[in-house]
């Protein structure tokens, strides 16, 4: 027989999950051990007590000649007393003796005289059936065995190893997806995280300071709510816009910035290995809830072991009630054993009859309740939709207002919980907010990144400006903002970079570079922002990455996007929204542009400069460029233009012109440049041009040119008409002869001709006296002449790459020549006189130029 202790170990379960048995799954447990216990009483009563009593039925015949004599001498009561008394003597033992004739004799002829009747009943007895073995307690015993088969209900012997069995199913169904391996491992994982997350000091300190920070945000409601811009939305939980939202409409623009930051002291310490239990908590959830959300495992199996509880109610309900009244006392028994005994029929008692109907009627009430404990469970679990949850109440009740809805197994487990305590979903959604996740880096970012160490970090750069550049950080450190001499600061993939109002403190910050850095801005700092800044860098995979409020920095002079402006997120974006940059000078476009968007003329008439560099996706149309009356500089670079823009020759103003890395092969519209009187430098380098038209002689005022990297094979002399050139650069062509023209270029002072055919330095070469930098390497040249002398002026020269065996010695009389500035093989510098190299030698301190 089971005892509860061998059972128990099948409704055992770890403490731990209590918090995942709601009340009926208790309540259900405690009816399963009550039914359990039912079981065991009545299986130790039917094993310990006797099963049945029967005795034999007289037969009639017997009972009709046994009548009571009229004159009193014999009395048949008088042998059923004694057939009475020695049943119940013989039940102490276990079963009466077979009653039989000369028994009955024996008995009475020890009481009363034997008269003729008697006699007569005595012979008639002794021709009754029957016969003698002296084996009277066997017999009994072999009856009772056989009618305990044979005459009682089958439900009467079973009944307590039924109810045993029931109830161990009905325990194994409820705790079963306790124990399945494949909702084992996620609810196990799911119960430590939640306790952790229940237990963290950072759930603490968070809802701690989300209280002080509504409490503060009544007292702004009231006081500051009305003195805001329009344009500004204090709303905590606005950032930059969705890949999905256009950010840049025609009909208006929207801008959203963080509401100001309260300086609120902690209510509780956060030391360091808080901090990283905590991040490390945010990972589980984050892992945690990527694996379990995306299916429904958990939920179908608890539904379906209740449906099994619900299917196993009704049918021990159904099969039950019919045997309630199949448990009788009595029970007529024919064991067909005449033979053995001398009786056909016997009567028998069940002595455990009326406990078991008893125990039954209790096992079925606690049956009935149980089920209508499982039918509530199913109106529970298909009344409400439990693969959804929503965090609404916690996201009203405090400031993490990000917090997400999850939903199928992560949902189901959240909603058991708040059947236990639905505090547990409110600390743990803490967990789920990236609001919570990024103060709590806040936090630690502060505590490693001070004042000191990022001091360390501060540079500087090319132009003499103290820089600090921050890569990868989880946020901007406080201490950034007391940097108050810094004047350029770099941030780059921070992409839960806020800019707070002690920025204000930096008053000589002028330039800000974002690199894949959606930076949030407060208030006041973006009021400061709109004052001081004037030059930013933003570098953007998508344009929502773009923070909205660069498009209303006022004084902005200088802007640099780059990124994708062209994909299919971006259709309909262009930079319409430049139109409030109105003191915008210089705009550098790094994209792939298929045309430059009309709306962008709002902003041209302020242009000095406009960049576009195009990764090679062709730039198709180029009419608004026209409507660009002010700009000075134009940069069309990459933009697989074959032929120079006609657009381009109504810029008045246009003072320098970079077409690099194009698809042009002719330039014949060069002469149209002659109605650009201010064009002073033309860039046509790294193109396929293969020949110079003599038109571009009527370019009277240009000082600069390059060509290099084309395909030229001969300088035009119509080149060397132009009397204000002062660089020429025809690098890495084909040209084989440098004219003897390039005497008349006598403001020349700087000549790139490396990576050319050229053999022979025509002597006229020299007569440019004010050259300074002479690039002659990767050529045929052989010799150098000794009229190099004459350029007094030369800080450059570069020969390296040719065919020389020496070096004239007159390079000593180059004053301003220097052995930095002398680009040889060290064999030929060994080949000049001592002398030469020892002034070669010289510092002068005389700053290297060349002239690029």
């Amino acid at each position: 027989m089971f005892t509860l202790a061998e059972v128990a170990s099948l409704s055992d379960i770890q403490p731990t999950y209590r918090i995942l048995k709601p009340w009926w799954d208790v309540f259900m447990d405690y009816l399963a051990v009550v039914m359990l216990m039912v079981a065991i009483f009545a299986g130790t009563m039917q094993l310990t007590k006797d099963q049945v009593v029967c005795l034999p039925v007289l037969q009639s015949t017997v009972n009709s000649r046994v009548q009571p004599d009229t004159t009193g001498k014999a009395d048949f009561t008088t042998v059923e007393t004694t057939t009475g008394q020695e049943e119940a003597s013989m039940r102490t033992v276990s079963f009466a003796p077979t009653v039989t004739p000369d028994i009955l004799s024996r008995a009475t002829s020890s009481q009363y005289q034997p008269t003729e009747s008697d006699q007569e009943l005595k012979k008639e007895q002794k021709d009754s059936s029957g016969r003698k073995t002296n084996l009277d307690f066997q017999q009994y015993v072999f009856i009772n065995q056989m009618c305990y088969h044979l005459a009682l209900p089958w439900y009467s012997k079973y009944f307590p190893y039924l109810v045993l069995i029931h109830t161990i199913i009905l325990i194994v169904s409820s705790n079963f997806w306790f124990k399945y391996p494949k909702t084992c491992s996620k609810i196990e994982h799911f119960v430590s995280i939640l306790g952790k997350c229940f237990e963290s000091p950072w759930t603490t300190k968070a809802l701690s300071e989300t209280a002080c920070e509504d409490s503060e945000e009544n007292k702004q409601r009231l006081t500051g709510a009305q003195s805001l811009p329009k344009y500004v939305s204090t709303s905590s939980d606005e950032g930059s816009p969705s890949a999905s939202t256009p950010m840049i409409t025609k009909s208006g623009f929207k801008f959203s910035a963080d509401k100001p930051m309260i300086e609120i002291p902690s209510v509780t310490i956060l030391d360091k290995k808080d901090g990283e239990q905590a991040k490390a908590l945010f990972e589980k959830v984050r892992k945690f809830r990527a694996h379990v959300e995306d299916s429904d495992l958990i939920y179908k199996l608890y539904v379906g072991q209740t449906v099994i509880k619900t299917v196993k109610f009704i049918f021990i309900l159904c099969y039950t009630a019919n045997f309630v009244n199949t448990i009788s006392f009595e029970h007529i028994c024919n064991p067909k054993v005449e033979h053995l005994i001398g009786y056909t029929q016997f009567e028998c008692t069940h002595n455990m009859a009326y406990m078991l109907k008893k125990l039954l009627i209790s096992y079925i009430s606690l049956i009935c309740v149980y089920g209508f404990i499982c039918l509530y469970t199913l109106f529970w679990l298909f009344r409400i939709p439990l693969k959804e949850y929503s965090f609404e109440k916690v996201r009203e009740e405090s400031s993490f207002s990000d917090i997400p809805d999850v939903k199928n197994d992560f949902a189901f487990l959240l909603h058991m919980v708040d059947q236990y305590d639905q505090l547990y979903s409110k600390r743990f959604g803490v967990f789920l907010s990236e609001v919570s996740e990024n103060k709590l880096r806040g936090i630690s970012l502060n505590h490693e990144w001070t004042y000191e160490k990022l001091r360390q970090h501060v540079s500087r750069n090319a132009q003499d400006k103290q820089e600090l550049h921050l890569f990868m950080l989880s946020g901007v450190p406080d201490a950034v903002f007391d940097l108050t001499d810094l004047d350029v600061l770099k941030l780059e993939l921070i992409p839960e970079a806020k800019i707070t109002a002690k920025i204000s403190q930096m008053t000589n910050l002028q330039e800000l570079h974002l690199y894949h850095c959606p930076a949030k801005v407060e208030q006041t700092a973006f009021s400061f922002l709109r004052d001081h800044l004037r030059c930013l860098h933003v570098k953007f995979t998508d344009v929502a990455e773009i923070p909205a409020w660069v498009y209303l920095l006022k004084t902005l002079r200088e802007l640099y996007l780059i990124g994708n402006l062209n994909s299919e997120n971006n259709k309909m974006i262009g930079l319409e929204s430049l139109r409030e940059l109105r003191h915008l000078k210089i705009l550098h476009v790094k994209s792939n542009l298929t045309k430059i968007p009309p709306n962008i003329t709002d902003v041209a008439p302020h242009l000095t400069k406009l960049v576009i560099h195009n990764d090679g996706t062709k730039l198709v149309v180029l009419n608004s460029l026209k409507k660009m009356t002010n700009v000075a500089e134009l940069e069309l670079q990459n933009c697989e233009l074959e032929r120079i823009p006609h657009a381009i020759f109504s810029l008045s103003n246009l003072q320098e012109l970079d077409l690099k890395s194009n698809s042009i092969r002719t330039i014949e519209e060069i002469i149209s440049f002659q109605h650009l009187k201010r064009l002073t430098c033309l860039k046509l380098w790294h193109n396929k041009i293969v020949s110079i038209p003599s038109s571009i002689t009527h370019i009277k005022n240009l000082e600069s040119l390059y060509l290099s990297n084309n395909k030229l094979e001969t300088l035009p002399a119509a080149v060397f008409s132009l009397q204000k050139l002062r660089c020429l650069d025809v690098s890495y062509n084909s040209i084989a002869v440098i004219p003897v023209e390039i005497g008349l270029l006598q403001n020349l002072q700087h000549f790139h001709i490396t990576g050319n055919k050229v053999d022979v330095l025509p002597k006229q070469l020299f007569k440019c006296v004010k050259l300074r930098t002479l690039s002659l390497g990767q050529n045929c040249i052989t010799s150098i002449p000794d009229k190099v002398s004459q350029l007094l002026q030369l800080t450059y020269l570069e020969l390296k790459g040719n065919c020389l065996d020496r070096l004239p010695a007159t390079l000593g009389q180059c004053q301003l020549l220097r052995k930095s500035g002398l680009v040889v093989e060290d064999h030929l510098f060994d080949t000049l006189p001592s002398e030469v190299k020892e002034v070669l030698n010289q510092d002068t301190g005389i700053p290297f130029a060349n002239g690029i």
